[in-house]
């Protein structure tokens, strides 16, 4: 049954999980992603572009609006564990700075989970980036590092870096082998022809990014690619790629734009990752309200235009579970 979770519930879940997570080492390895639509906090990044997410800004973004936002990802995110199982690695986009981050995991009812992470920190005009959160008793960080793609050497706008995290996992033979972790935001289709050219530049940089993984490993290395690449799976930027989608054939997508569904968020892993299913939506129907002049569902974001509409994200989140052999 599908539900919002209450404070209660809350509570009782993230208990439960606490107390059998350290018996869960061999379990499946579980993989979220998820653009977070303008996840800012209240208070101006000097050099960026984050004005109308100021409270006295075209949005009105105040601390009570963002303090709700961050504990709804965190309901999603315990809702999910409730489903299948706690989240050892989740790739968040559309987070503004460390600040954001550091309430997210150590000061919103997320921080009941010990999750880590690492973030990017991009010339992208805005300010926003992308991150992951991750569990240390599943994921032991070896190294991460800020790619940069380069836009402005090519004569375009900056845009968000790629992040890089190698760790390493336990496989369901309790064997430790290295996962390589990628999160990207690719550039919007929005920005007409210069957003194309810099979104196919971007993934060119991911792309070289993964071969250079796959060169220097002394064997099939395991690779992990997710996030929003504003593209869907038949796009060229995946024509060559050496790697495979995980898209479930039978779901709507991610994302929907005047009333039709598109995956454009995406998760991506060399033949080396088994996973257990297709990457799937987490739709729960607490995250989704029906369009205006389209007779569908379609996530229920933050908002509409410049009014608020009290939901979380125009993207639903992606998960999936592997057995890392």
């Amino acid at each position: 049954m599908e539900h919002q979770p209450s404070g209660a519930l809350l509570g009782i879940t993230f208990l439960l999980l606490l107390c059998a997570f350290g018996a869960q080492a061999g379990r499946p390895l579980r993989v979220m992603t998820w653009n977070v639509e303008n996840l800012f906090d209240t208070v101006h990044d000097e050099g960026c572009r984050d004005e109308e997410f100021l409270p006295n800004g075209t949005h009105h973004w105040n601390s009570y609006r963002y303090w709700q936002k961050l504990t709804d990802v965190s309901r999603v995110v315990a809702a999910v564990a409730d489903d299948g199982g706690l989240p050892d690695l989740i790739g968040l986009c559309e987070v503004e700075n460390d600040s954001v981050l550091t309430a997210l995991t150590c000061r919103s009812i997320l921080r009941q989970l010990k999750y880590h992470y690492v973030m990017t920190s991009c010339e992208d005009d805005r300010g926003i980036d992308v991150a992951l959160l991750y569990q240390p008793a599943r994921f032991r960080l070896l190294e991460w590092r800020s790619v940069r793609v380069p836009s402005r050497e090519n004569g375009l706008r900056p845009t968000r870096d790629i992040l890089y995290a190698k760790g390493l996992v336990v496989s369901a033979e309790n064997a430790v082998d290295t996962l390589h972790t990628l999160v990207v935001h690719l550039p919007s289709r929005a920005g007409g022809r210069q957003g194309d050219r810099n979104r196919h530049l971007a993934a060119q940089t991911l792309w070289n990014t993964v071969d250079s993984i796959a060169s220097a490993a002394s064997h099939n290395p395991h690779i992990l690619v997710m996030g929003d690449f504003n593209a869907p799976s038949r796009d060229r930027i995946f024509k060559h790629v050496s790697l495979r989608l995980t898209d479930d054939p039978k779901a709507l997508g991610t994302y929907c734009y005047q009333g039709l569904w598109e995956w454009i968020d995406h998760i991506l892993v060399s033949l080396s990752l088994a996973p257990v299913a297709f990457a799937r939506p987490v739709n729960y129907s607490w995250l989704l309200e029906k369009s205006q002049g389209y007779n569908v569902p379609m996530p229920r974001r933050t908002f509409r235009g410049f009014t608020y509409n009290g939901g979380i994200s125009d993207h639903l989140p992606l998960v999936i579970d592997f057995q890392v052999e």
